[in-house]
């Protein structure tokens, strides 16, 4: 008989060398990705040596995720494995921006204990699209910043502020993302912002604000964070000397009341989690350092 031939094999001799099953074997013939090269006088499909590499062929195509059609589009000669692979590269990418999204969204809700509406609240925020993304900052920076008597040169800066995702976040990222998306959703937290922009916001030909200097630059913090390291209590004189190397003649009372206005609105949280976004590397929390320095103008003040 024919198919007793050895360069003749039959479905179940070609599935017994390939290692598949009868029935794979079989669809795959059905959709023309392995036709048999012969039928038998009984019309029992055959097959040869070059079937069995056809065979391996559309199995790697197959376990690199390519469907049985475009298999068949590839072995025709329609289109090539290039081709149809730089599609299923462009797809796999994209699946798997969406599962680090799925993940950081997870993980967020196992660190947040979040209830389902929490849940649903932040897998929307972060599936959001660039455009999306960009539309929630733009609202947020025209209500916090827009219409600020300020300098041309500062309020150009402080608008060009770019806060966007990579096209290819980190699960910290994500995490960031939306943590600061619902942070400047929120309203109370706008209004507290505005008010303290407003206090430290330089006017058009005129020097910073009393207290200005305590969040445009970072050096007043680090020279809060050596002197608490020395263990220098906010009401002693190291904080005093302190308090005169960095404010001078400045009124104590408006530094006070820029350094509380900050606090309040939760600027030192809203710098981080920027930085976080940005996928930067954030300097260490100054959350602390600012309390002290609020405590020791206050020590001040009352003596």
């Amino acid at each position: 008989m024919d198919d007793e031939r050895p360069e003749v094999l039959t479905i179940g001799r070609l599935a017994r060398r390939t290692g598949l099953s009868v029935r794979t074997l079989r669809f795959w013939s059905d959709e023309g990705a392995v036709p048999p090269v012969a039928r038998s006088a009984s019309g029992y499909r055959l097959y040869d040596a070059g079937s069995v590499a056809r065979v391996e062929l559309v199995r790697t195509l197959r376990e690199l995720g390519l469907g049985l059609d475009e298999v068949c589009r590839v072995l025709s000669g329609r289109t090539t494995v290039a081709e149809v692979a730089d599609a299923h590269v462009t797809a796999l990418d994209a699946q798997i921006r969406s599962l680090k999204v799925s993940r950081a969204v997870l993980s967020t809700v196992v660190t947040r204990g979040s209830t389902a509406e929490e849940t649903a609240l932040m897998n929307r925020l972060a599936r959001l699209s660039a455009a999306e993304r960009k539309q929630v900052i733009d609202e947020f920076k025209e209500e916090v910043f827009g219409g600020l008597d300020a300098e041309p040169r500062l309020r150009d800066r402080v608008r060009a502020i770019t806060i966007e995702l990579p096209d290819d976040p980190t699960p910290d990222q994500v995490d960031a993302w939306i943590e600061l998306a619902e942070l400047v959703g929120d309203p109370g937290f706008r209004a507290r912002l505005r008010s303290w922009m407003e206090l430290n916001t330089p006017a058009p030909g005129q020097g910073p604000p009393p207290g200005a200097s305590i969040w445009w630059a970072r050096q007043v913090v680090q020279s809060v964070a050596e002197v608490r390291r020395r263990g220098a209590a906010p009401d002693g004189p190291e904080a005093a000397d302190l308090l005169s190397e960095l404010f001078g003649e400045a009124d104590r009372v408006a530094v006070l009341r820029s350094l509380e206005a900050g606090i309040e609105a939760g600027a030192e949280r809203y710098r981080r989690l920027v930085a976080r976004v940005r996928g930067q590397h954030a300097s260490p929390d100054a959350s602390e350092s600012l309390e002290w320095l609020a405590r020791a103008l206050r020590a001040a003040d009352r003596a």
